[in-house]
C-alpha cells in the first residue's frame, strides 16, 4: 500500500483525544488540507479544536519538501503553541514518521507525529510535545480523508 496523506493533495478529518501531563484527556476535533505548489514543495494547513472546553484552538502551517525517492522530507512549521519550528520526516512502508524541534527554544521543546497508515482512506495518529525529556501533552486521533 502506497501512502494518501502527505504525498497527495486533499483534505483530511480528525478526530481523537487530547492528553495534558495531570488532566484528564479532552476531545479534539480538526482538519488538515494538504496541497502541493511544485513538484516536491508541500503546504499543510492544520486546526485543532476542543469543543466541549473554552480553550483556544491550535494551528499548523506547514512548508516542506519531500524527496520520493530517499522516502524522506524536511519541512518549516509555524504553530500558535509552539511559535516557529523545524523538523524532519520518514516515509516508512506503513507509516509516517516525523520529529521536531522549537528554534531559539531555552525550554528544548521538540516533539513527535505517527501517522500510522490503516487503509487508503484512514491514519491513526500518535503525537506528543516535549519539554527537556519529559513529556507535557499527547494525542491519539484518526485522520479521514474527507471527499
Amino acid at each position: 500500500m502506497t501512502h494518501s496523506f502527505l504525498v497527495e493533495s486533499g483534505s483530511w478529518q480528525l478526530q481523537g483525544v487530547w492528553i495534558e501531563r495531570d488532566r484528564q484527556p479532552k476531545p479534539v476535533q480538526g482538519m488538515t488540507i494538504i496541497a502541493w505548489t511544485q513538484a516536491d514543495w508541500f503546504t499543510m494547513v492544520t486546526k485543532l479544536v476542543f469543543p466541549q472546553e473554552e480553550r483556544p484552538e491550535i494551528s499548523f502551517q506547514y512548508r516542506g519538501r519531500l524527496d520520493l525517492q530517499r522516502q524522506q522530507y524536511t519541512f518549516v512549521l509555524r504553530q500558535t503553541i509552539l511559535g516557529k519550528i523545524e523538523g524532519e520526516g520518514w516515509l516508512a512502508s506503513q507509516s509516517i514518521i516525523q520529529r521536531y524541534w522549537v528554534l531559539g527554544d531555552g525550554q528544548r521543546r521538540s516533539g513527535f507525529d505517527t501517522f500510522y497508515q490503516l487503509d487508503q482512506d484512514s491514519y491513526h495518529l500518535s503525537s506528543a510535545i516535549l519539554t527537556g525529556h519529559y513529556l507535557t501533552s499527547a494525542m491519539e486521533a484518526r485522520l479521514n480523508r474527507k471527499g
